[in-house]
Formats: C-alpha cells, sequence, structure tokens
C-alpha cells in the first residue's frame, strides 16, 4: 500500500522528534553525574598592600550559608563544594572577592582593603583629610548612621555618640534648646556653644536641619583642627555636610514614620482628704482660719472630703496623647556633568500639652556641575519653615515665672474652685490660677524661617594649584508672639493703671541677613616630590564675614476683656500700643586671613601648622586683631618595619600630639562705645517710652577671649580594625575671659571685661566593634566615654560672686557661686539638718504665744521664720548660733564627672535591631520644684506625696481641730514622722535639694525588616524596610524629680542644672518605612 507524502513526512518528524529528546536526556544525565561529584577546595588568602595572611576571612558558597574562616596562616579548606560554585571571600574592611570555582580545587586569593576604607575622609576647615592622615582631635558621624535612628534634630542624634561632646535636652517642650558643650567649655559668663557650619556657612544652630538631609557631621575639638576658624573656633566646631547629588539615574529615597507620645514621668500629691487637713493647720498656724472656711467650710465638717477624687490637672494639661508625622523625600541623580539633590522634609507634631503644636518644613538643592575638565560650580539652597504654638511659652529665661505651668498644675487646689476668686485676698491672688486657664491666658506663636544660598567656583589652574572661592547669603527672621490672658500675673502688675486686668500683647521680631565671602589656594606639591614619599599640601585663604541685624517689639495693653489669643493676635489695633521699638543693631565684621600647611612622609610621619589672623568689628583699633597659630605632628607606628610582623593583629597605631590657640569674640556687638536704647515705663505720668543709655557700661579696652589646647591622642585598629578606637588626653586653659562684670553704684548693671582664666581637662575614649560580620547577619558594638574637670583659676580682680536664679524672686538670693578654684555651675545654700525636735525647746510660752529654745540650739528664725517643733532646721557654719546667709556654703556641682554612651547594632536575615543608650555620672541636680511642692509659703497650695500625712510633722490635733502645744503629747504625735512641716516664710534652699542626677538612659530602640530582594525586585523598587522604634524608653536614676537631664535657667549659663517648672519630657513609639526607588 502506497503512503502519501505527508504520511511519509509526518514519520519522519515523529522520528527526528524522539532521537533529539533522548540526546537531550544522554547529555543531561552526563552532566548531572559530572556535577553531582562534590569536591574540596583549598588555598590561601593574603593582603592585597602588606602581602600577609588574612586571618579569620569569611569563605561562603555564594547563593548559600555555607563556609569556612581562614586559620592564622590565612589558609582555607572548603569540602562538599560544587564545581561550578561562586566562592565569595569577605572581611571587614576589604572589598569583596567572588571567584568561580570552574572544577579547580586550589584557590589562592589576593584580597584588596575597601576604596571607602582607604579613602575614608573627615571633613576640616576648608577642606577634607583621609581620616588616616588627621593630626588633630576630629569625630565623625555618617549620614547612614543618623538615618537608622529616627529623630527629628540633628543635634538629638548626636546624643550619646562622640566621646567629649556634652549634649544636655533642657527640657521636653518641641522647641526645647539643646546645649551642646566641646570639652566643657572654657567662658564663664559666656555661651559657651560650639561654632556650627553647615555646608560651610556658620549659623547659630542645628536644631532645624532634619538627619534624613545630613551626608556627615563632622566635630573639630582640639585648636589643631579648630585654629583655621580662629575666633570662632575656642569652644570646638560641629561641620555638617548635607547631602549632595550623585552620578546616575535618579534615585528617590522615601521616608516616613508616625507615632504616638505621651509624658514619661509624673509626680504624685497627697489626697483631698490630707489637703484639707493640711489647709486647715496652715490656716492656724497662720492665723487665717476665716480664709480657710470662706472656701472650705468649717473643719466638723471635714469628713465630707473623705474619699473624694483628687482632680489630676498635670493629666488635664499634659496628659494629652500627642501624635506626631514626620516623612522626608529626596531625589538625586546626574551625570559626569550635572549631579543634583533634591529634598523636601517635614514634621507635623500634636505634643502633650494642650493647646501645643508643632511644625517645620524644610527644602534644599544641591547642583554640582563640571563645567570644564579643571573647573567646577557647585550651587545650594537651604530653606526651613520652623512654627510652634503653645508650646513653651514658660519664660525659662526671666525671673519669676509666677504662671509657669507645670507649677501651677502641681500645686492647684484638688477639687473644683473658683482660680479668680476676690483678687483682693493677696494669697489667692498671687499664688492661684486654674491650670486650664493658666494656659489659655499663657499664649504663644513663634515662627522662624532660615534662608541661605550658596555658590562655589574651583579652578585647577595647572596640575596640583587649586583656587576656589565661594559666597554665601544667609536670612533669619523670626517672630514671637505672647499673649497675656486676665489670670496672668504679667496683665495685674505690668501695664499702666488704667489697662490693669486687660488682655495684653507682646510681640518681637528678629532679623538678620550674613554674607559670606572665602577664598582659597590649594597646591599639592606632588610633581615637585614625585615618588621619593614626601607629601606636602598648603593652602592659603581669605574670608569676609558680615552680618546685619535689627529687633522689632511691639507691646499692646488694654484689650477687650473677652479677648483670646487668636483675637488679640488678629486684631492688635484693638488694644492699645504702650511701645514699639524698632532697632538697628551694630553690625558684625569679620576679616580673615589664614593658612595650613600637611606635610608627610611616606603616610608615618605626618606634621600639620595652621596660622589664622582675625580682625573682628567688636573690638578697638588697638586690638581688633587675634592671631591663632597651632601645630600637630602624628606618627603611623604600624607602617614601621618592627611592626610587620604583628601587623594583622595590630594594623593600625598612630599617636599624636597637638598644640594651639582659638580665639572667642561670642559678645554683643558695640560694647566698645555707648548706645542710647529706646524703653518702656508705666510709672512716669503721661509717658510710656523714653530714651537712655544702655544699662551695660562701654569698655574700649576689650580684646581677644584665647584658648591654648594641648591635646595628645592614640588611635588603634586590631584585627583588621574589626576593634578599633581612640584614646585622648587633653588641657585646655581659656585667658583674658570675657566676663560681664557686676559695675552697681555706677549707674549701670555690667560691663564686659577681660580678666580670669579657666582650665578644662579630661580624659576621652572611643572604642568600635564589629563582633561579627557575615552577609546575613552580624552584630556591631560602639562605645565612648568623656571624662572633663572644670577649674577657675583666676577671676582678675574678684575672688568670688554669686549668681540667683530668681525662681522664688528674692527669697533665696545668690544660689549659685563662682569661686577660684570653683567651677561653673556650683550650687549655693544652706546645710540640711533635719528638724527641731521638741527636745530642742525649754518649753512652750502660752502669753508669748511662742516656744523657747534650749540654750545652745541654733536659731533659723532668720531664714525660715517662727521656729516651733517641726520646723526645718539648719546647720549653723558659722558658730554664732544663728542661722544667717553667712552659713550658706557651695553644696552641689552641676558638673558629671563623666558622660558618654553606646549603641549596638544587629542584622538577621532581613530584620535589624539597634540601641543607642547615653548615660551621666556625678552631676547634681537642684530640684527647685521639690523645694517649692514641699513648702507652704502661701495658703491653698498643694503639696506632693513627699509630705503626705504619716511623713510631715503635725501640730494638729485631729479630734479637737486645735494646735497642739503640749510637749509630750507633740512628741507622741509625731513619733514615726521623718519630715519637717511645710509651714515656713520664705522658701529654702538646702542640700536636701541637691540631688544625684547621674542616669542611664536608653535613648532609642529600633527594630526593623527590609523586605528580600525577590519581593522588592517584583516591585520595581530598590528597598523597602519596615520598622518601630521607641524613644527615651526608660530611664535609670535615682532623681526623684521629673527627668535628670533638664536645665531650666537658661537667661545665663552659670545656672546649670537647676530644675524648674520644666516642660516635661515625653516617651514616644513610632512606625515608619525607608522606601529606595
Amino acid at each position: 500500500m502506497t503512503k502519501s507524502f505527508y504520511e511519509i513526512r509526518g514519520s519522519y518528524r515523529l522520528g527526528y522528534t524522539g532521537l533529539r529528546a533522548l540526546l537531550i536526556l544522554v547529555i543531561t544525565a552526563l552532566s548531572l553525574t559530572a556535577f553531582s561529584q562534590n569536591i574540596t577546595v583549598s588555598g590561601k588568602v593574603t593582603d592585597a598592600v602588606t602581602g600577609e595572611a588574612m586571618i579569620g576571612l569569611n569563605v561562603v558558597i555564594r547563593g548559600t550559608t555555607q563556609g569556612v574562616s581562614t586559620d592564622v596562616n590565612g589558609n582555607y579548606t572548603l569540602t562538599g563544594c560544587p564545581p561550578d560554585a561562586i566562592l565569595v571571600f569577605s572581611y571587614v574592611g576589604y572589598d569583596p572577592v567572588e571567584e568561580p570555582v570552574e572544577g579547580r580545587t586550589k584557590i589562592d586569593v589576593v584580597i584588596a582593603p575597601s576604596s571607602s576604607m582607604l579613602e575614608d575622609v573627615v571633613v576640616i576647615g576648608y577642606g577634607t583629610v583621609r581620616k588616616r592622615d588627621v593630626t588633630g582631635s576630629v569625630v565623625s558621624v555618617q549620614g547612614e548612621d543618623l538615618a537608622r535612628v529616627p529623630v527629628s534634630t540633628a543635634a538629638e542624634a548626636l546624643t550619646g555618640k562622640m566621646a567629649g561632646v556634652h549634649i544636655v535636652t533642657t527640657e521636653g517642650s518641641p522647641d526645647a534648646e539643646i546645649n551642646i558643650r566641646v570639652r566643657g567649655g572654657g567662658s564663664i559668663t559666656q555661651n559657651n556653644s560650639p561654632m556650627f557650619i553647615v555646608d560651610g556657612f556658620p549659623v547659630t544652630s542645628i536644631t532645624d536641619i532634619p538627619p534624613s538631609t545630613i551626608q556627615s557631621i563632622d566635630v573639630l575639638k582640639d585648636a589643631s583642627s579648630t585654629a583655621i576658624y580662629g575666633a570662632r573656633g575656642a569652644n570646638g566646631v560641629i561641620i555638617i555636610t548635607t547631602k549632595g547629588g550623585e552620578e546616575g539615574k535618579p534615585r528617590v529615597n522615601y521616608n516616613a514614620y508616625y507615632g504616638f507620645k505621651k509624658v514619661a514621668n509624673r509626680l504624685n500629691t497627697i489626697s483631698v482628704e490630707d489637703y484639707m487637713k493640711w489647709q486647715y493647720e496652715y490656716a492656724l498656724l497662720a492665723d487665717r482660719v476665716d480664709n480657710y472656711e470662706r472656701y472650705f467650710g468649717n473643719y466638723q465638717d471635714i469628713d465630707l472630703y473623705a474619699g473624694q477624687p483628687s482632680t489630676d490637672w498635670f493629666n488635664q494639661v499634659f496628659g494629652h496623647i500627642g501624635k506626631v508625622f514626620n516623612h522626608d523625600l529626596n531625589i538625586a541623580g546626574g551625570s559626569d556633568r550635572f549631579k543634583y539633590s533634591v529634598t523636601y522634609a517635614g514634621i507635623r507634631s500634636d505634643e502633650i500639652m494642650l493647646s501645643s503644636s508643632y511644625r517645620r518644613d524644610n527644602l534644599a538643592f544641591k547642583l554640582d556641575h563640571k563645567a570644564a575638565e579643571n573647573v567646577d560650580l557647585s550651587y545650594s539652597v537651604r530653606y526651613s519653615d520652623l512654627r510652634i504654638f503653645g508650646a513653651g511659652a514658660t519664660d525659662q529665661g526671666g525671673a519669676t515665672p509666677n504662671d509657669a505651668r507645670v507649677k501651677q498644675t502641681m500645686l492647684y487646689v484638688p477639687i473644683p474652685f473658683n482660680s479668680v476668686g476676690d483678687l483682693a485676698d493677696t494669697d489667692l491672688g498671687a499664688s492661684m490660677t486654674n491650670p486650664l486657664d493658666n494656659v489659655r491666658d499663657n499664649d504663644r506663636q513663634q515662627i522662624r524661617k532660615r534662608l541661605n544660598m550658596g555658590a562655589s567656583f574651583r579652578w585647577e589652574i595647572i596640575d596640583g594649584l587649586i583656587f576656589g572661592t565661594e559666597a554665601d547669603l544667609g536670612t533669619y527672621n523670626e517672630t514671637d508672639e505672647r499673649f497675656y490672658g486676665l489670670t496672668t500675673y504679667y496683665v495685674r502688675n505690668t501695664p499702666a493703671a488704667e489697662f490693669q486686668n486687660m488682655p495684653a500683647l507682646t510681640s518681637t521680631g528678629d532679623d538678620r541677613q550674613t554674607f559670606r565671602n572665602t577664598n582659597t589656594l590649594n597646591y599639592d606639591f606632588r610633581n615637585l616630590f614625585g615618588s621619593s614619599g614626601h607629601s606636602l599640601k598648603i593652602l592659603l585663604g581669605q574670608e569676609v564675614l558680615a552680618s546685619k541685624s535689627s529687633t522689632r517689639e511691639n507691646t499692646v495693653w488694654g484689650f477687650p476683656t473677652f479677648f483670646s489669643a487668636n483675637e488679640a493676635y488678629t486684631l492688635a489695633s484693638q488694644g492699645t500700643s504702650a511701645a514699639y521699638s524698632n532697632t538697628y543693631n551694630p553690625d558684625d565684621k569679620l576679616l580673615s586671613f589664614f593658612g595650613r600647611a600637611m606635610y608627610d612622609y611616606r603616610g608615618k610621619y605626618l606634621v600639620t601648622a595652621t596660622y589664622r589672623a582675625d580682625g573682628s568689628s567688636k573690638f578697638s583699633a588697638g586690638n581688633r586683631w587675634g592671631y591663632f597659630p597651632s601645630a600637630a605632628i602624628a606618627w603611623r607606628i604600624s607602617d614601621e618595619e618592627f611592626m610587620k610582623g604583628i601587623s594583622n593583629t595590630l594594623n593600625n597605631l598612630k599617636l599624636r600630639f597637638s598644640y594651639g590657640t582659638a580665639g572667642n569674640n561670642n559678645i554683643p556687638s558695640n560694647q566698645i562705645a555707648q548706645i542710647f536704647e529706646a524703653r518702656t515705663t508705666s510709672w512716669i505720668n503721661g509717658f510710656f517710652s523714653f530714651w537712655a543709655p544702655s544699662a551695660r557700661m562701654a569698655n574700649p579696652d576689650l580684646k581677644w577671649e584665647t584658648t591654648f589646647t594641648r591635646n595628645l591622642g592614640l588611635d588603634f585598629g586590631l584585627f583588621k580594625s574589626r576593634i578599633n578606637g581612640s584614646i585622648e588626653l587633653y588641657r585646655n586653659n581659656t585667658k583674658d575671659l570675657l566676663i560681664e562684670f557686676p559695675v552697681s553704684g555706677t549707674g549701670y548693671t555690667t560691663q564686659y571685661r577681660n580678666m580670669g582664666e579657666t582650665e578644662n581637662k579630661g580624659l576621652e575614649i572611643e572604642l568600635n566593634a564589629v563582633v561579627i560580620n557575615e552577609k546575613k547577619y552580624g552584630l556591631n558594638f560602639g562605645f565612648n566615654i568623656g571624662f572633663n574637670k572644670n577649674k577657675i583659676l583666676s577671676l582678675g580682680v574678684m575672688n568670688d560672686f554669686g549668681q540667683n536664679t530668681s525662681w522664688a524672686s528674692t527669697e533665696i538670693g545668690n544660689d549659685y557661686w563662682i569661686a577660684l578654684g570653683g567651677s561653673v555651675g556650683q550650687m549655693y545654700g544652706y546645710i540640711n539638718d533635719g528638724r527641731y525636735e521638741v527636745s530642742d525647746f525649754s518649753g512652750y510660752d502660752p502669753e508669748e504665744e511662742s516656744w523657747i529654745l534650749r540654750e545652745g540650739v541654733v536659731d533659723c528664725s532668720n531664714v525660715i521664720g517662727t521656729v516651733r517643733p517641726g520646723s526645718l532646721k539648719l546647720r549653723d557654719l558659722t558658730g554664732d548660733g544663728l542661722v544667717t546667709v553667712a552659713d550658706n556654703t557651695v553644696i552641689g556641682n552641676a558638673n558629671p564627672k563623666h558622660t558618654g554612651g553606646f549603641n549596638i547594632e544587629g542584622w538577621f536575615y532581613g530584620f535589624d535591631v539597634s540601641a543607642l543608650f547615653s548615660w551621666s555620672v556625678g552631676n547634681n541636680i537642684y530640684n527647685a520644684n521639690k523645694i517649692e511642692y514641699t513648702t507652704s509659703r502661701y495658703a491653698f497650695r498643694n503639696l506632693i506625696d513627699v509630705m503626705a500625712e504619716g511623713n510631715r510633722w503635725t501640730n494638729l490635733d485631729p479630734v479637737t481641730g486645735e494646735i497642739v502645744n503640749d510637749p509630750a503629747m507633740l512628741a507622741s504625735m509625731n513619733a514615726s514622722t521623718t519630715m519637717w512641716s511645710p509651714y515656713m516664710s520664705r522658701h529654702v534652699f538646702s542640700d536636701w535639694a541637691v540631688e544625684d542626677g547621674s542616669f542611664l538612659r536608653l535613648n532609642t530602640l529600633t527594630l526593623g525588616y527590609s523586605l528580600p530582594d525577590a519581593v522588592t525586585s517584583a516591585l520595581h523598587v530598590q528597598r523597602i524596610r519596615f520598622y518601630i522604634s521607641g524613644q527615651n524608653v526608660f530611664v535609670l536614676t535615682k532623681y526623684s524629680g521629673f527627668d535628670p537631664e533638664v536645665s531650666s535657667r537658661r537667661n545665663t549659663v552659670l545656672t546649670p542644672g537647676l530644675d524648674y517648672s520644666a516642660y516635661p519630657k515625653s516617651r514616644q513609639l513610632l512606625f515608619g518605612v525607608n522606601l529606595t526607588f
């Protein structure tokens, strides 16, 4: 039978397909057989630079967890390795190497140090230098380290990260002042804050810079590093470099977190029933029973208050659950000719205090343009808009903040009560304000705007010779409006008589413009020295810095009584303008010339010399110029031939020493000539304002304050820098201190003078360790500690002087003491000697209604008022039998013995965890809150539970409701009590209120998870990370107040460590995401 053509072709195709399938199966089987026979691979890994064996290096089969580590000779043996595998050789600080096996059984590898490690640079004045070549004391934090900690400001991100950099967040408000001190600070009456440089431009604060925009922060601590800034570097320099563009396709980063915050700590007040008992006892002692009965009824009905709930005023004002939302967006990219970066960052925060909120918006733009092979241009713009509503309204800079919010929440009557009451009642009107009324009547809104624009030109004239010029213009505008309602101390006392007890408004504005131009010439002598091993780089520069400012002040009285804050802000014309001034402040100009030479020989012997001359408009012609030289040397011991044998163990060892000077002109402008000021008054009939000389006397002989520093440092790295760190010893002496000297009796209050000398000396240690470093998991640890001791060596014509914090008006007097041989921050008061017992008296005189002290028992009546059993007792130091102001002595010190921090970072298969701790040890806190909350200076004020019934001395017979004056009965009633009676005529500062402020705080704890690459690839993103973070997680401390990190009186640097009615700190829980496209 004949087959058709198509049947024949089909049969042929079927046979061909079967044959092809058979061949594929055979080849596959042969391949599987060949590659299923795993092999053993061995070899040696050496350092590409030194040629030495790499110890503990990881050798892993890519895509698996199977691997080994090299031994002490750099050898490895890996069994069960597929012949077609790829081996990954990795070590901390080295670029990983991937080597295909390709059936080989012996593979030797040479691995090179990471280029990022070799060229890791730090920013110094007017340039950068490789970290290995640093001769001065410089510490750095990189942007990626800051980004892992979700905080709102750059200053917060630095907390606990650097030895010798002490950061104190003075209280808990969203605009809280953050004090940063580098190695203590040498000035006495002047601000000891370091100089802040952002992208080359000097700024006064870094609290408005989002951490997400920062590329690096470098802190210059010794004069060899700071002298290049001359006049402004005496207290250290903090240099912030923001993120710039990067070559490649556009890259988008978005970070956001949303969270909740609540008050972290609180104090307890006494119960309602106990409050009523004490108020009645107070009324009997003060002979004002009528006051008690007018508001609370008869004592016989006191049982009506038993079990009554207490109004928690603190919770009413500060118990709000705050909410915060923070996000930022960065777009960066470019080519080899253009690189750009655009960033937006915004934060919205509803605070824990009633009617309090905070918002900040930041915009940043950077553009780098390579105009030619030897010409580079850069442009930058930074803008910030900060607005604070309500928070921070309490004036912690002035005297007697009667309207302090925390104070009112703690002391106000714990039951419903008329907040205004009868204002003719001195006790009531002077001390009582309903806390909710206090919030409403003490409103405040602040707006701060900052704009910085900069441009730079860099021209490599010839090989090695580079000319650069930079120009920056900065503007700062601040508006601060404060409303005073009917219940405030201000409206009851300050306005003219016809405007008292009517709402008022004060408004201030500050406008500043700053211009900087810097020209530099750098020359690298590399062509001259060739390969001889010598290296010399020279920098010459000139700089002009000019700033001008003006201040506006407007006071409006007499608003209609029904006006609230919002109505006063928007309808200011409805009040009477009591005073308006627009003051143009003297210009501040600085002309500088500087130079630096950096020499090294084969990277082993390094020398740096710096010189700067500054001419400041703040000084007269004869004292205008200040000259600030410095020098530093370093010896890289680890590069010597005799160290080669142990270079695998000790791979980095550098000894360095520096000596230099830096200046300080941080005083207000125009202190060399007397100026006149516009002032306001309500005490001259028919006049609200007048012109008068400034309260500060001029001094044409002022000159530079100068700091001399010596620094000895040792940098080390062990096991290929898996363990690395530094040890620093320093001693700084500041001479010709610019002190604001009291000149009472002259018609002026103070005068700036050059007088005195201070010393700061200390020890700093930093240690970092890479404990585990695998691709899928790892663990890092960082630790730092700084010891600093401040001492006043001279005060010129003075031996000592005091400073009054005025938190209790004039009742306490000088409560800080500045003395030769002491330090700034010494607390000054009485020594507590317990209480007067019945045995201290010979009896009670019913006719005189007074107790009679036994002979030889100290008399404290000059301080506390009437003395009776249970009264506070103070120690007589003069031996005259009387306690007076002469018995005051130094009773505390706000300066810590040491501060520091440590951090732990780990990652495990996509999960990451980090914890940042900080601590302070040995500092004292002046707990003024405790004094006020345990003293009944006025009627109706509440007490904290330290003075609860059973703790405090009592004079009241609860059965009869009368004061007990029988010695035996009084002693029996108080046999188990431990505290004195709260009743006294004034507040008293004694060592009882000086507490140990040492603490250990877990600042942040963060747990994150990054989605696997397979997921992100499917979503077309590079990275997605989710995290949860806690802030201010816990504090371990013995301090009895709200928080041990506090300094709430900031109108002078002479009173650190005071805790008085500070805005409470909060604890936060945040949920966030990091995205990279």
